[in-house]
């Protein structure tokens, strides 16, 4: 959501942050991982957006201003600052490719029980892996938008979500391998 001189300017604060309002409980949530502090998460955001709303620049995109300011909360909250964890990025061995299946009650009864694997393993990947993948693939935000909302260049973007994903690969790879 970009607003330049040319777009009818928005009557409200409200008109512009609350249509993000499902999606910024859903990303708080994966970072927090508890509904309650998710609530708080948002918000205090909301709060501060709408204190420095006057700040907001024409021209620029709401929805990583927005995101950028639940970013910051998060990561400077007591929740944020406890979460971070680290992870070896240096394991490079492939293991065996997993098979496809069709479609059977049996294939449908161990995807229900995979997503919660998946679920458990992208709460797993430290903050800095879990909110640009979250971004990228289940915000659909674009390389540009996610650089506008970590503040951090389009090719640490592309980079860090390289190793997002691998990493999540890896872990999941050893988990199917246990199980």
């Amino acid at each position: 959501m970009y607003l330049t001189r040319l777009d009818p300017q928005p009557d409200s604060f409200e008109e512009l942050a609350m249509p993000l309002f499902d999606r910024l409980y859903n990303f708080a949530h994966w970072l927090t991982h508890n509904r309650e502090d998710a609530e708080d998460l948002v918000q205090e955001t909301y709060a501060k957006a709408l204190k420095g709303f006057s700040s907001f620049r024409l021209g620029t995109n709401f929805r990583a201003w927005m995101y950028r300011i639940l970013r910051n909360t998060f990561l400077t909250s007591r929740t944020g600052l406890k979460a971070t964890m680290t992870l070896s990025l240096d394991s490079e061995e492939d293991g065996p490719e997993l098979p496809v299946e069709g479609d059977t009650p049996e294939t449908i009864l161990m995807e229900r029980s995979n997503l919660q694997l998946v679920q458990s393993a992208i709460d797993d990947l430290p903050v800095y892996f879990r909110e640009i993948l979250l971004l990228c693939d289940v915000e659909e935000m674009s390389y540009q938008e996610i650089a506008e909302t970590l503040s951090i260049p389009i090719g640490t973007v592309m980079s860090r979500l390289s190793r997002a994903r691998k990493t999540l690969r890896d872990s999941l790879r050893l988990q199917f391998q246990k199980g």
